[in-house]
């Protein structure tokens, strides 16, 4: 889930918004404004909108804290996080690696929840300090900002405590399972499971309550567990690569016998001349001062076809200095990670400051396939 939109950095953390958050944040303003407007209907209608676009506005920077709080607690565990992002289904944390302990895991899960349900309860206590009760409705616009705020916060901290994997419930769930038996890989597959059984009840629950008149909501909820199911699936998978991958080295899948080509050429006749001639991976790129960069068909698949015969390799390859290396010994577990973290499909293999090879993504899909085949 990237950015499409920078919004700045809070704690050196990015701050970013999907382009589906648009969508989500159009439908709570219309929402609301329908709602003031239902309960205070002698508030003029520049009232109304200014209410329901401030209110949309401060829910979203809750659920900014609400992520940060995830964020906050991984960095002290010393976890790399890249940056938060605000989509159509709430935000998600970038964080970089997974928890290497039961602990850490169960205190990122649960951080989240425990600052929404902060947040509600400083907004329901402002609010009642400013002559607001549970049973009036609110006469000002402050009051009614500060409810729906002290509502929903509280909605979404026990929305998030429900137990499937990767709600922070699911994750929640995932550190105390493997606190008691001591295994992250079946505590991820347990939860993984939880959660997709979680997210067919969702779905389920959401065509029932369509058919029966709920309309769009209940078409939310059904969208909200097909997304739960394909992130618990995804997760599941995940946990199941690294299982296969395990005690795999980077040096064990090194690539050393890579075609050399000139950063002149274009990326037409490298594609001619190479690609589709020989179906390799990975080619140095060498100019005059010796092997400057890599180039794979990634790079080619990036660059605009129209642009081919007028782009130079040189131009579309990654340079060995924006690469960070790797040595033979490194997990190939952690490769990929690194990959991820750099948005790269090949990382240089190192020893004593001399490159012996790269690690491609590719070799590691073959490596997966093969394994599969033979149901190692």
């Amino acid at each position: 889930m990237k950015s499409h939109i920078k919004l700045g950095r809070i704690f050196g953390i990015e701050i970013g918004l999907h382009l589906s958050w648009f969508i989500i944040a159009l439908l709570i303003t219309l929402s609301l404004a329908d709602q003031f407007h239902a309960f205070n209907s002698n508030w003029g209608e520049g009232v109304i909108w200014a209410t329901a676009i401030g209110t949309s506005l401060l829910f979203f920077a809750a659920i900014i804290a609400h992520e940060l709080s995830h964020a906050m607690v991984a960095k002290a565990r010393r976890l790399p996080v890249r940056s938060i992002t605000l989509f159509a289904l709430g935000g998600v944390a970038q964080i970089e690696k997974e928890a290497g302990e039961a602990s850490t895991e169960f205190w990122m899960g649960i951080a989240g929840p425990i600052m929404s349900l902060l947040i509600g309860v400083i907004c329901l206590t402002l609010a009642w300090a400013f002559g607001w009760s549970p049973l009036t409705i609110p006469h000002t616009p402050l009051l009614a900002m500060l409810m729906w705020l002290g509502y929903i916060n509280i909605s979404l901290a026990i929305f998030n405590l429900i137990p499937g994997f990767p709600l922070d419930g699911g994750r929640v769930l995932r550190g105390i399972v493997w606190w008691l038996t001591g295994d992250g890989v079946r505590a991820t597959r347990i939860a993984a499971r939880i959660g997709q059984v979680v997210a067919f009840l969702f779905i389920i629950t959401g065509i029932i309550r369509f058919f029966t008149g709920a309309g769009i909501g209940g078409l939310w909820i059904a969208f909200i567990g097909w997304f739960l199911l394909d992130a618990a699936g995804a997760s599941r998978a995940q946990v199941e690569v690294s299982s296969r991958l395990r005690g795999v080295r980077a040096g064990d899948l090194l690539e050393r016998n890579c075609v050399v080509v000139s950063a002149h050429d274009n990326l037409q006749t490298f594609v001619d001349n190479y690609l589709l001639r020989t179906g390799g991976q990975c080619f140095l790129v060498r100019d005059g001062h010796g092997i400057e960069g890599i180039i794979t068909p990634y790079e080619v698949i990036g660059t605009d076809r129209a642009r081919w015969p007028y782009t130079t390799i040189d131009q579309a390859m990654r340079r060995l200095d924006q690469l960070p290396a790797i040595t033979p010994d490194t997990p190939i577990v952690e490769a990929i990670e690194i990959m991820d973290r750099e948005n790269a499909n090949e990382l240089p293999v190192a020893r004593n400051g001399r490159i012996e090879g790269f690690v491609t993504r590719g070799g590691v899909l073959r490596l997966l396939q093969t394994r599969a085949a033979l149901e190692m």
